[in-house]
């Protein structure tokens, strides 16, 4: 059965009984303790915890996930992947044991036939938490499994919880014995590779308090809802239907493997090495492809840095195995057409996920030259200093700075001969993934101390009553003061504190807007509104600075949006639409926004493009904006249905999380149509102009617009003009000639740069005769010190030329000082051969520092005043070798 057919199945199974299929979330998840989706619940936390109520009472979804803590286990074992999907269905308050037990029993063994999976009755296992006896005899009853087969565990295999105070519960999980070929006899207790967990049934059923770990925390008692929340594990499922070994031979995986084995001349299942870093890559092409799909682009920090990383995972195994032309050109579309048939949005995006790729693999490999550089480099020293070993810290920069895998410096370093410190690099690892860890750790209890308050005022009042799209103004009750130590009795002028109202005109900050300014007033207080924001769904905290009086709790205030600063925002808000709507007229529906920012007066936006764009593509891009700025087009604001929406095309942001009826904003019609939330114009004129400022890089692939907008728009303009009319008014030129005119003075420019380079490089000969002939006799060696004014590359080259100008056979030694500090050193060969080294005498005429090769060494820091005295220190030098 293909691994989409497992999907469907399972989808039309859960939607026969009443379950609502709801699509999967994108992998970005705007939860701020995640990077990435990392199990199928993720979507419906916030209905589980009682942050927002349920929008459905059962439903089902197939939803993409990525785990990349261990990635370095990836390959390596043979059940789990960085990228999976997991099948899920759930109860919010509805259904509960029985029939959760009695769903996963009826769909994993009914005949395929009948709609089910058709798996052996006889073999399926099953474990317990060890105090719920209520599951343990429902599994006797429903599906007839003898006391054997049921297993009982403990917390830390059979308890859940979110790591942090909240709903938990037992579970139970389903096993499949896939017979004695894959171990020992005798259940999961015993050996999970014979026995494959392939369905969890998580029971949520209490409430816990504060602890660490997986246990020892209290329980606080029973939820007043109780939920069901499964996860099937598709792949697995896939492994066990399709008769495979493992995940990474199943339909979706097993081709991109089986291509790379092709491209690199190696066979699957020779050498377990091999095994290895082919299973690596059809892992993390699979993920790349996903990840990429859902608008990830690769980057140096957060989600970014983690696909970057595996990109360059994937690349590195494909050159481990023997491949070093360009890879993922040839997996990608391998991939590709292995999710599609799930995924069918992926050959759509495909264009552009494989420009992404290409230009990441390509900077990769500039990556490996650099780095290749600075091992080379490391590995002379070490050779130098008689060394065999080259330091953790040496191996931790190349993989730190330069992306470079440890394997590859390992297999690098071997060839000239030289081990690699494994042990202090893995430490300094180790220290790198706890900080990371700490960190993830800080902002998973961070963000649950900081919602608990916030959390028992959304359970005492309610959601927000949120105005922003109707109103500037409302009448408000103060519901709750916060500080950071929690809720305050009375803020007092000066005082900057968190504020819940009853109800808000003010835009809280998403999607790319930024949250509205503006006023609260009392009887008793003035407040200024520093920043609006949405900590928990369905309720908005504003951050106020007290100017005047004191505020309490059941206070009255007048809440006021500064009605300048919103029409700045809708204007840079419509702004931002319009300019994504030209991008994609002008270069084409693959120019898809892949984040954006706006504020009045000021949008930017970035998207995947390989390239700097041409001024006259910027300028095309301009005019078709401001085209339809001057078309004055209709600004309309749609609610329908997310597939009715998909259907008609509306652009949906990757990193967004939508309900079942999703706000659509027009722009002309279907020329420009997005999923939105924000604050818009109602006719595009009302945007007054979009001037851009700058197109540049900010990341591989990844290009940024940014631009000016309405009254900031024009400003930009007049000041460009003013300042083009200054410069014609100094060239005493008119406008239209400054482009010749400036183009004459540079060449001018660059005619007097080569006679000076000339003229210095006359000087520097004469000079470089002149200290030649000043060269004294040291211990056998002819010397030259002398001081420059110029930087260290001109003292490189006054060096050079001096000791060239000195007798070929006799030893010769010339070291030169800048004024700034810098010194350069020369040996010619005969000086070399008597075993003079130019890098050994820097670093004993700077005190350890400086480097170089045995011909030419420099280095730098001296204080200005002790240059002098330096270089009068290498006769001595000489004189006593």
């Amino acid at each position: 059965m293909r691994t989409a057919d497992i999907r469907s199945r399972f989808l039309d199974f859960f939607a026969a009984r009443g379950h609502t299929i709801v699509p999967s979330a994108p992998l970005p998840t705007p939860d701020p303790t995640l990077l990435f989706v990392n199990a199928g619940m993720v979507p419906f936390k916030p209905y589980f915890t009682g942050e927002a109520p349920p929008l459905w009472e059962r439903a089902t979804s197939v939803q993409k996930c990525v785990r990349t803590l261990d990635i370095e286990e990836v390959g390596r074992t043979t059940r789990h992947g960085s990228f999976f999907q997991m099948n899920g269905n759930f109860s919010f308050g509805d259904y509960f044991k029985e029939e959760a037990i009695a769903y996963a029993w009826d769909l994993s063994t009914s005949p395929q036939a009948e709609g089910g999976y058709g798996l052996d009755p006889a073999r399926i296992w099953v474990t317990v938490h060890h105090s719920d006896a209520e599951s343990r005899s429902i599994w006797r009853r429903v599906a007839g499994l003898p006391d054997e087969r049921i297993v009982e565990r403990g917390d830390e295999d059979n308890f859940w919880s979110m790591g942090v105070p909240g709903p938990c519960g037992p579970c139970s999980e389903l096993y499949y014995d896939r017979g004695p070929a894959f171990g020992r006899e005798g259940g999961p207790a015993v050996d999970e590779d014979r026995y494959m967990e392939f369905w969890n049934l998580v029971f949520m059923q209490y409430e816990r308090g504060p602890g660490p770990g997986k246990s020892g925390y209290p329980i606080l008692g029973e939820l007043p809802r109780r939920n069901i929340d499964t996860g099937m594990g598709l792949e697995r499922m896939a492994t066990l239907l399709q008769g495979v070994d493992n995940l990474y031979e199943i339909d979706e995986t097993r081709p991109v493997l089986q291509r790379a084995a092709d491209l690199a001349q190696v066979s699957y299942g020779a050498d377990p090495e091999t095994d290895v870093r082919l299973r690596v890559v059809a892992d993390h092409v699979r993920t790349a492809l996903m990840l990429l799909a859902d608008g990830t682009a690769p980057g140096n920090e957060g989600r970014g840095y983690v696909l970057r990383r595996i990109l360059r995972r994937a690349v590195r195994s494909m050159r481990l195995l023997g491949y070093e032309d360009l890879a993922l050109a040839e997996l990608l579309p391998v991939a590709r057409d292995c999710m599609a048939p799930s995924y069918p949005e992926i050959t759509a995006a495909y264009p552009r996920i494989a420009d992404q790729a290409s230009a990441e693999e390509t900077a990769f490999r500039a990556s490996l030259r650099q780095g290749t550089t600075v091992l080379d480099t490391a590995v002379a020293q070490v050779k130098e200093n008689g060394g065999r070993s080259l330091p953790g810290a040496q191996a931790f920069l190349l993989h730190d700075t330069y992306g470079f895998p440890i394997d590859l410096t390992l297999e690098m370093a071997a060839e000239q001969g030289v081990e690699v410190d494994r042990e202090g690099f893995t430490a300094l690892m180790n220290e790198q993934r706890e900080r990371a860890r700490a960190d993830a750790r800080a902002r998973k209890a961070g963000g649950a101390a900081d919602t608990t308050a916030l959390r028992t005022v959304l359970d005492a009042h309610g959601p927000t009553d949120w105005r922003a799209w109707d109103t500037l103004e409302t009448s408000s009750r103060v519901l709750a003061l916060l500080g950071p130590a929690g809720p305050v009795p009375v803020a007092r002028t000066g005082d900057i504190v968190s504020v819940v109202l009853d109800r808000t005109p003010f835009y809280a900050e998403s999607g790319g807007q930024d949250s509205d300014a503006g006023r609260l007033s009392g009887t008793s207080a003035e407040a200024e509104v520093l920043d609006v924001q949405r900590p928990l769904p369905g309720l908005v905290a504003h951050q106020v600075r007290i100017t005047a009086g004191e505020l309490a709790p059941d206070d009255t205030v007048h809440a006021a949006v500064d009605p300048e600063w919103r029409l700045g925002a809708r204007q840079a808000h419509s702004g931002t639409h319009v300019l994504h709507a030209a991008l994609r007229e002008v270069l084409g529906p693959h120019a898809l926004q892949a984040g954006s920012y706006n504020r009045p007066g000021y949008l930017r936006l970035d998207f995947p493009w390989r390239g700097a764009l041409s001024p006259a593509v910027r300028s095309e891009i301009e005019e078709a904006a401001n085209r339809a700025l001057r078309r004055d087009l209709p600004v309309g604001v749609r609610w329908m249905p997310l597939p009715e929406a998909k259907e008609l095309g509306a652009l949906a942001l990757f990193d967004e999380t939508y309900g079942e009826k999703v706000r659509v904003v027009e722009i002309g019609g279907a020329w420009s149509r997005e999923l939105c939330g924000g604050t818009h114009v109602d006719r595009s004129a009302q945007i007054g102009t979009v001037a851009l400022t700058s197109e540049g890089s900010v990341g591989a692939g990844m290009r940024r617009l940014e631009a000016a907008v309405g009254i900031e728009g024009f400003g930009y303009l007049a000041r460009e003009r003013d300042l083009v009319s200054r410069i014609a008014e100094q060239l005493g030129a008119p406008c239209a000639e400054l482009p010749d005119r400036i183009a004459a003075l540079l060449d001018r420019l660059k005619t007097a740069d080569r006679e000076n380079a000339r003229l210095k490089q006359q000087a520097t000969a004469a000079r470089a005769g002149e200290l030649a002939d000043t060269a004294t006799d040291v211990n056998g060696v002819r010397t030259v010190t002398t001081t420059t004014d110029g930087n260290a590359q001109e003292a490189r080259t006054l060096a050079l030329a001096v000791r060239d100008r000195l007798p070929a056979d006799l030893p010769g030694a010339v070291a030169v000082g800048t004024e700034d500090g810098a010194l350069v050193l020369a040996l010619n060969k005969a000086a070399q051969a008597t075993g003079l080294n130019a890098s050994h005498l820097v670093k004993q005429l700077l005190g350890g520092r400086g480097g170089g090769s045995p011909e030419v060494a420099q280095g730098g820091g001296l204080r200005p005043e002790a240059v002098t005295d330096t270089l009068a220190t290498l006769p001595t030098l000489l004189a006593a070798r």
